[in-house]
């Protein structure tokens, strides 16, 4: 009997093995989550290098960044995209586009999103002032990533020529230590790109002083600004006056004024908190940091976050939205948050991220990074002082700088400035209440 086999026998054999060698072989390709975001330069590469982190870490899922520009270009090309249904599965969008997100009826609640993909995440413990600002009837909205507050970096030597050792706490006496220098020789402060934020929303915050009604906006989209009646009004007094008498410089058309402070040309810097790796990379530079300086008589608050959150976005396969959970996941956990922060700058959003890295010894290695999350975590937040919630925030704001800089440029007086950056502030959240009326 012959001991070969008809060919067709092996044929079918063959072909019958084939789905065997599949299972026990080759796995399907990771499902591809899209994350359109807005960082670049170093902080761009620490993203893509995290995302490259949770790709290894799992076969499942492949999340791919894509650059969309600036906040601006990116909250726009994210309404554009969902529109023609063509919008990525995660998005990271600036906190002053909260509201416009929250309401647009294209998100998931990150919240929503969690327990549905069966996550167990300690919502409690993110930091108050961050999870505070992004939180919407009781629940997180988006997932906290990037969050930085402004603190008040300086330059060592310029201080010691001086005769001083650092910035004084209050505005007042800092003006004075500024006269000092000058009188010495020494140059002033360099105003940052983003001054509205630190000289007038965290001023507020950390005086405990009301920007707006309505608990600064958490209690309706019916809010009106009324900075127009506080110490705001001084406090473009106070820039103008610094700006005039030359404790105060601005960077100018095309350079970064964080160039100029690690150029070694300004004695003081009030930027975020993210600045540290300019910082650490300025060669020969003897920098140091305090916190933000309050007015005198005041308790000093928490300052508030700037920064952007995690976004989920509708209109996806439930395949997908396990992928983009399971990408927050690892975002949340306290490991990456502290690789994140020492690599970033930006804060750790929760307190055990906090705690770890200063288990690990971090704050020794670099005390100022702790600056941040210790002011942010000062005191009970208050009305005042836990955050802004306005719609079209960016409208708003600008509004408000061109009537600052028409103060600073002796065209208005400051109240009449903050008196017009109300009223136009105030017509386009009318604007914004009207166009989302019962939606929040």
């Amino acid at each position: 009997m012959s001991a070969t086999f008809p060919r067709r026998m092996i044929l079918a054999a063959g072909a019958a093995a084939l789905p065997l060698l599949r299972s026990r072989g080759a796995r399907a390709a990771p499902r591809e989550i899209r994350f359109w975001h807005a960082m670049s330069g170093v902080n761009g590469e620490r993203l893509e290098e995290m995302t490259r982190q949770f790709n290894a870490s799992q076969p499942d899922f492949a999340v791919t960044p894509v650059f969309k520009g600036s906040y601006d270009d990116l909250i726009n090309a994210t309404v554009a995209a969902y529109r023609t249904r063509t919008q990525p599965q995660l998005v990271q969008i600036y906190e002053r586009g909260f509201m416009t997100m929250l309401l647009s009826g294209a998100v998931v609640p990150v919240q929503e999103l969690m327990a549905a993909q069966k996550y167990e995440i300690d919502w409690g413990d993110f930091i108050k002032p961050i999870a505070g600002y992004y939180t919407h009837k009781g629940g997180l909205a988006a997932m906290p990533f990037n969050s930085s507050t402004p603190i008040l970096f300086f330059n060592k030597a310029h201080f010691a020529k001086a005769g001083l050792e650092k910035p004084a706490e209050t505005w007042q006496a800092l003006e004075a230590q500024l006269r000092q220098m000058k009188a010495s020789g020494g140059p002033g402060s360099i105003m940052a790109d983003d001054y509205h934020w630190s000289w007038f929303e965290n001023y507020s915050a950390i005086n405990d002083y009301q920007y707006a009604t309505r608990n600064n906006g958490f209690g309706g989209l019916d809010t009106e600004f009324t900075y127009n009646r506080t110490p705001v009004v001084q406090q473009v007094g106070r820039i103008k006056r610094w700006l005039d008498d030359g404790l105060l410089q601005v960077a100018g058309q095309g350079v970064a004024a964080s160039a100029v402070f690690t150029a070694g040309r300004s004695a003081t810097f009030i930027a975020s908190t993210a600045a540290h790796s300019a910082m650490v990379a300025a060669n020969g530079l003897e920098w140091d940091a305090v916190p933000l300086p309050y007015e005198e008589g005041r308790a000093a608050r928490n300052s508030v976050i700037g920064g952007a959150v995690l976004w989920a976005l509708r209109g996806h396969p439930e395949p997908d939205n396990a992928g983009t959970a399971a990408f927050l996941a690892f975002v949340a956990k306290p490991e990456t948050q502290v690789w994140w922060h020492k690599a970033t700058g930006y804060v750790p959003a929760t307190n055990a991220a906090y705690a770890l890295a200063k288990s690990q010894g971090w704050y020794k290695e670099r005390p100022t990074q702790e600056i941040a999350v210790q002011q942010l975590s000062r005191g009970e937040p208050t009305a005042n002082s836990l955050g802004y919630r306005f719609g079209n925030f960016t409208q708003t704001m600008l509004a408000q700088r061109e009537e600052a800089e028409r103060a600073f440029a002796g065209q208005k007086s400051p109240q009449q400035a903050m008196d017009d950056a109300v009223a136009r502030g105030n017509e386009i959240l009318r604007r914004f209440e009207r166009l989302n009326a019962g939606r929040y």
